[in-house]
């Protein structure tokens, strides 16, 4: 995720980094300039009988524009709720992984220092796990062993959320079997425990189900129709200035529509995805600060 400050302009407007939607389209961009050009040049040189006619399609552009933002509101509107969907469920994991551990390092006595390390080290291997899952990656270095939970073993479940939550509750079922803990202990565990799978199962939601694509796909061949028939329309009121005005409208609206396709799943390793690294190893930082 990009670190910026907001309310420096100035930077902000100047600066050019790798998720820059200008650096991604300027081959197309200058492709789009030169149809415009080859456009202009036709119009002006061999279609002085058309002008009444090609004014008229100037006027639908007009018209089909309106149409058109309403269609980019809506599909940038869709795509931010889903990163912002993601970014509460991440939310949800830190407070939740807090919580759970500040309730199991009450509750589990000192003499008990297996137990402990172990849901040390596993809520926050939680969160990496995750991660990874979401990005559909193996176990990576982040990942700390505890046991016979070791990578090797981990690798070789294709839920590995699944596989960590499973293994903590067994871990809880069986101090509980031995008296450590008691059935009013376990009842307050419950919610944080059970929220691993709820936030786990909201990520696969996002991650899992995209937009449409006949709607995807609709919005991209009006977006590419509405770039190529502009330059028809507008050169008898422009002439060669409309080279400019289309390259400009075409990043506009490329570029909207690119910013939607990157953000509307949020759990990758694009510039502007949730900074999920980043909440992982707080979360590990501060399960192990409760603990000790």
């Amino acid at each position: 995720m990009v670190d910026y400050n907001d309310k420096e302009w100035w930077s902000v407007i100047f600066r050019f980094h790798k998720a820059d939607t200008f650096r991604k389209l300027f081959p197309v961009i200058l492709c789009i300039g030169l149809y415009s050009f080859i456009v202009a040049w036709l119009e002006k040189s061999y279609a002085h009988g058309f002008d009444a006619h090609l004014k008229n399609l100037g006027v639908l552009h007009s018209i089909l524009g309106f149409a058109l933002s309403m269609l980019l509101v809506f599909r940038t509107n869709t795509a931010y709720d889903r990163w912002w969907e993601g970014r509460k469920l991440w939310g949800a994991l830190v407070n939740n992984s807090r919580n759970l551990a500040i309730k199991l390092a009450a509750l589990l006595p000192q003499e008990k220092g297996d137990d402990r390390a172990f849901f040390n080290v596993m809520i926050g291997n939680y969160a990496f796990v995750l991660k990874n899952h979401l990005r559909k990656k193996q176990v990576e270095h982040e990942f700390e062993e505890h046991g016979e939970l070791d990578k090797e073993y981990i690798s070789n479940f294709k839920h590995q959320p699944n596989k960590i939550a499973s293994a903590m509750t067994l871990r809880l079922v069986s101090l509980q079997r031995q008296g450590t803990l008691s059935n009013n202990d376990m009842l307050l565990l419950n919610n944080e425990f059970s929220s691993f799978t709820d936030i786990c199962g909201g990520c696969e939601r996002i991650a899992n189900t995209p937009i449409p694509f006949s709607y995807s796909s609709f919005i991209k061949k009006f977006i590419a129709l509405y770039i190529l028939s502009l330059p028809i329309g507008y050169v008898i009121t422009l002439g060669y200035y409309v080279i400019p005005v289309v390259m400009f409208v075409s990043y506009v609206l490329l570029s909207l529509e690119m910013i939607a396709e990157e953000v509307e799943n949020p759990f990758g390793t694009d510039a502007n995805d949730l900074p999920t690294d980043q909440i992982a190893a707080g979360i590990r930082t501060a399960v192990s600060d409760i603990f000790e």
